[in-house]
């Protein structure tokens, strides 16, 4: 027996779910993998993210896509993951910075996105979409910014199974300004540029999104029908982290500037 195969054997979902649930409610860290035995496919981690959505005592209101890195992609068959956002962790930008918490111990970043919410309902069962029949289902694009979060500190170190198995570490979700001609402008007029403590951290903007964001759209579509979980009128969707993953600690200021456009100013507190 190898190794991996081991490790699959030992592979409880049922029991790491709880735990990171009760991390997360509590806003502490854990110490390690709960239970020890990584996810080894994406196929583990979203069965341990699928209970962890059925414990989580909240509405689910929408879904982050994140890249997965290039040195996996062969190996797990995809390029893009899903995470999941709650009702209670979405917040609307305003002029003072908008406070979320860092788990001492754990991850915490900050992505600037740019965010579609859905203006109907998908259909049951399509799980293939081109980024054009998505983009039917755009109500609004809407800039903002993930807080990319979790009480296990390595998390994105030990891989993209891992990452999805904990709420594909989404902590958060800020909104800021609406783009409401976004159709005439086109991708390549919506810079992104993030700042920590004043310091700029990283450019992009949404051509930073392999396909655009409607790629990104398409992709969760169908992924999540896949998982009898079809997207929902109102539902909110993070297309990618358009200027790069950005760690942050209590007490750190970041503004996500989208040019003329608009910015978004948040802070991390302690949890």
């Amino acid at each position: 027996m190898t190794v991996s195969e081991a490790q699959s054997d030992l592979f409880a979902p049922a029991s790491i779910a709880p735990q990171f649930v009760e991390a997360r409610q509590k806003g502490v860290s854990v110490p390690g993998y709960p239970g020890g035995a990584l996810p080894q496919t994406m196929a583990d981690g979203y069965a341990v993210q699928d209970i962890a959505i059925d414990l989580w005592p909240d509405e689910l209101v929408g879904w982050k896509v994140g890249l997965v890195p290039p040195q996996h992609r062969e190996r797990l068959g995809v390029d893009r993951l899903a995470g999941c956002i709650f009702a209670k962790n979405v917040w609307d930008a305003g002029v003072e910075p908008t406070p979320f918490r860092a788990i001492a111990g754990g991850f915490t970043a900050v992505e600037a996105e740019f965010i579609i919410r859905l203006s109907k309902d998908a259909p049951e069962g399509k799980t293939e979409w081109t980024s054009e029949e998505a983009a039917a289902y755009v109500g609004e694009l809407i800039l903002g910014v993930e807080i990319a979060g979790s009480p296990l500190k390595t998390i994105n170190e030990l891989g993209p199974p891992i990452v999805v198995s904990d709420f594909g570490n989404n902590d958060g979700q800020i909104l800021g300004p609406v783009i409401e001609n976004w159709r005439e402008i086109g991708w390549e007029a919506m810079p992104a540029e993030t700042f920590v403590n004043g310091v700029s951290v990283g450019k992009g903007g949404a051509t930073s999104i392999p396909g655009s964001p409607l790629a990104a759209l398409a992709f969760l579509l169908g992924h999540v029908a896949s998982r009898g979980r079809p997207l929902k009128k109102g539902m909110l969707v993070t297309t990618g982290a358009s200027t790069g993953i950005h760690d942050v600690a209590a007490g750190d200021e970041s503004t996500i500037s989208f040019g003329p456009l608009g910015e978004v100013r948040c802070r991390a507190v302690p949890a």
